[in-house]
């Protein structure tokens, strides 16, 4: 007797031992309490414009979250009913209900059956956290989890994960998001009938699809009504009135962003996963519920897109038909096969299409939603290229094609081969009001606004001008427009430059007029005197780029980006002062609390509750000049000469004052024109992906009138605000063409023809005083001119 009791002990000591191995074993990675009390579930992040209005999120599981005070009794009720009545009464484990499951099982075991489990809301929880995986590890796994779960957070908290956390089909996670992907109604507006809906869908929502499977899923739902009548949760003709509801579900459509700034997201995505990560940690982009305060303006951004697309496609519109987009099999299952396509469609009137029969010149056209159309031969009647034959003659079955209709007729369209991108900014703060990278972002991610390195060309120039007024040149300083070679080294040899289109020289001009008509030659000269190793010093400081101390530097020939040049202009505008460039504003996390913010500038008594009689408080902190401010207003009163006489007359249709410069590369390859107002700088570039000759295109006559539609849409309702002159200016009177001292003789009102302009002057810098019969007897016009004493007089003073 002693001996079976002495082995029965020892087995049961080892039966405990094992039992408290595996235990050990299973609970070895699982998170303890304290990591338990930390945990949240995956949130979108949302992603906000400069007012505050949702744009787009960022997300892979589509969750809005309730707190547990915010979600319907009723709907808890109906989870109740259907996956844990007795949740209120158990530690997490339902212990009758395991061993129904285990004895199912066992018989299962025999008949192949897939083992059934006996999961509680709190396990269901708990395998939420570590995976679906139909094993008994899994389970006992499970089973830790779960008491743990139940000792760190009371049941409403646990009800608030579950009911939060579960998936329920159409990419929808948590009873909220269901709600409006099945019914697009909110938790709060869905009937009891919904409600019950929404209860069976744990188990497998595939299973109980409204469209699919709808009598199972109505059999189903009436059930849990019979369990929500049985618990005590509703009445018998609630029940009855619920069951003889139809079960009628909203179409399945998967949420995207708004067509409308793709470019700048996106920028504003790889920005955000560079600095916070792409799933995990707890504000990473894709589930910690991030808010993000981009400074993209909605009617800036859709005139900025409006604009470059209408200028691609000007451009391309007499271009031959290059052929289809790509091809498709037009065998059964082609609306999903083309739905799957990516054609970059630009506008949203364009759609995309197979073709699926010929006749003769017309098509039989399909859409991916099954639809089909006719596209006449006349409505596709672009030559092929290198061929004889239309575009209609060339369609051939599963050639895929953008279309859009016209006058009730279904168009060719063709996606333009060029390119180029766009920038908007504030030149007050840095903030990028809008962003264009290409024609599509959908099937076109490439970035032109930010990634590609082109050459600006004579958007350049400015920039030598600028280092030429802080070097002794003035701008009515002579400079001469004639040839000009140098010798560079040894093996590279002479270099001699010439004007744009060949122009022959004109002889000695004011620099204002070599910027207005932006002539190569005097540009060089100016480069030249003044050095180019202070030329590309003060490129460097502006962000524009590195270059080395080259002449051909300043024709535009160092490489930049459309982003970097705009904030160059933008920080001349801004009286020489430094922007850094930004699409954020700020970034929140899901409890409010700023994590990162743009401008972290203290401002002591900002936020003071009422105005105490003092000055008004402002940030601290001092700018960092990059350029002498008088010599940025010098700069930028050259460059409203550009548009005013110069190579950027296309902007005078806009009648308010801008400055700006235009750009055109060697080949051409590049047109260019970045320029704005007092309070609004854009900068863009047309060109190929792979530099080719753009033909007679100049930045003037194909860049600027881009501007110009841009300009028409973006400044409609902002005030004609002339450009602020900064202490130390001065305003001078001088013949335009000679750059001589004018007296007596005045600006006209035709700004553009009138011989006398005011020209903007360092103090001690401008042109001296005439001699006195030459300023007394005749102006610049060569009529008798009256004296400022005279015309004051006549005048009634200055006014």
């Amino acid at each position: 007797m002693r001996k079976w009791i002495v082995t029965t002990v020892l087995l049961a000591s080892l039966l405990v031992l094992a039992a408290g191995g595996l235990w050990a074993w299973a609970a070895q990675d699982l998170p303890d309490e304290a990591e338990l009390a930390q945990f949240s579930a995956a949130l979108p992040s949302t992603v906000r414009d400069i007012d505050g209005n949702i744009v787009t999120s960022f997300t892979r599981e589509r969750r809005i979250y309730l707190a547990y005070n915010e979600i319907p009794p009723r709907l808890v009720q109906a989870f109740l009913s259907a996956e844990d009545k007795t949740f209120f009464e158990h530690g997490g484990l339902d212990w009758l209900g395991i061993a129904n499951a285990m004895i199912t099982n066992v018989e299962g075991w025999f008949t192949g059956r897939r083992p059934v489990g006996a999961s509680t809301i709190t396990q269901q929880v708990a395998k939420s956290l570590i995976g679906n995986e139909v094993t008994l590890t899994r389970k006992l796994r499970e089973a830790i989890l779960a008491r743990r779960i139940e000792k760190t957070f009371t049941k409403q908290q646990i009800l608030e994960l579950y009911l939060n956390q579960i998936f329920l089909g159409r990419n929808a996670y948590g009873v909220e998001a269901a709600a409006q992907a099945y019914f697009g109604k909110t938790a709060n507006q869905l009937d009891l009938a919904q409600l019950a809906y929404l209860a069976i869908l744990p188990k497998a929502p595939s299973t109980y699809s409204p469209v699919t499977q709808n009598a199972r899923a109505v059999a189903r739902r009436d059930y849990v009504l019979r369990q929500m009548l049985a618990n005590g949760y509703i009445g018998e003709a609630e029940r009855a009135a619920a069951a003889a509801e139809p079960l009628v579900a909203i179409r399945n459509v998967a949420p995207r962003a708004a067509r409308s700034s793709d470019y700048f997201i996106e920028d504003v995505r790889r920005t955000l996963l560079a600095r916070y990560g792409e799933s995990a940690g707890r504000n990473s982009v894709y589930g910690g519920g991030l808010w993000i305060r981009t400074s993209v303006d909605p009617q800036l951004q859709l005139a900025a897109e409006t604009a470059m697309r209408s200028g691609f496609l000007r451009y391309d519109r007499f271009r031959p038909w290059r052929g289809p987009v790509t091809r498709i099999e037009t065998g059964e299952g082609w609306p999903a096969r083309l739905a799957a396509t990516a054609v970059p469609l630009g506008s949203d009137a364009w759609r995309k299409a197979v073709v699926l029969a010929k006749s003769g010149a017309d098509s039989t056209i399909g859409f991916p939603n099954g639809s089909t159309a006719t596209l006449p031969g006349w409505a596709a009647s672009l030559p092929k290229r290198g061929t004889a034959i239309s575009a209609g003659q060339a369609l051939r079955p599963g050639d895929v094609v953008p279309v859009s209709p016209l006058k009730g007729v279904w168009t060719l369209r063709q996606v333009p081969e060029v390119s180029g991108g766009m920038v908007v900014e504030n030149p007050r703060t840095g903030q990028v009001l809008a962003m264009v990278g290409g024609f599509d972002a959908r099937a076109q991610s490439f970035n032109r606004a930010t990634q590609a390195q082109r050459q600006p060309g004579s958007a350049f120039k400015p920039i030598v001008y600028a280092t030429a007024l802080d070097n002794g040149f003035t701008p009515a300083s002579i400079v001469v427009d004639a040839p000009y070679c140098v010798f560079q080294t040894r093996s590279l040899g002479t270099k001699c430059f010439r004007n744009f289109g060949n122009m022959r020289s004109a002889g000695a001009q004011t620099m204002r007029w070599g910027l207005e008509q932006s002539r190569n030659l005097m540009t060089v000269r100016v480069a030249f005197n003044t050095g180019m190793d202070k030329v590309v010093a003060q490129a460097k400081a502006l962000g524009i780029g590195d270059y080395p101390p080259y002449l051909s530097v300043a024709l535009g020939a160092g490489e930049t980006t459309v982003m970097k040049l705009t904030n160059a202009y933008a920080q001349i505008f801004n009286a020489g002062r430094k922007l850094e460039p930004s699409l954020i504003e700020m970034v929140q996390d899901r409890t409010g609390k700023v994590i990162w913010r743009r401008d972290n500038r203290s401002c002591p008594g900002c936020a003071a509750p009422d105005w105490n009689g003092e000055p008004m408080p402002r940030p601290g902190g001092r700018p960092v000049q990059v350029m002498d401010a008088r010599t940025a207003y010098q700069t930028v009163h050259l460059m409203e000469g550009v548009v005013i006489r110069g190579t950027g007359t296309a902007l005078l249709a806009l009648d308010r004052p801008l400055a700006g410069k235009t750009g055109t590369t060697t080949g051409p390859n590049d047109v260019w024109f970045v320029g704005g107002t007092q309070d609004l700088v854009a900068g863009l570039y047309l060109g190929y992906d792979n530099p080719r000759n753009l033909g007679a295109a100049e930045g003037g006559t194909v860049a600027a009138p881009i501007w110009v539609d841009f300009g028409k849409l973006a400044l409609k309702d902002r005030p004609k605000l002339p450009f602020v002159i900064p202490p130390g200016i001065r305003m001078v009177r001088i013949e335009r063409r000679s750059g001589k001292r004018v007296f007596g003789d005045w600006p006209t009102a035709e700004e553009r023809r009138s011989p006398v302009i005011w020209e903007a002057f360092k103090p001690e810098s401008e042109p001296r005083r005439l001699g006195k019969a030459e300023a007394e007897l005749f102006g610049p016009s060569g009529r008798r001119v009256r004296s400022d004493a005279e015309f004051l007089r006549n005048q009634g003073g200055i006014y």
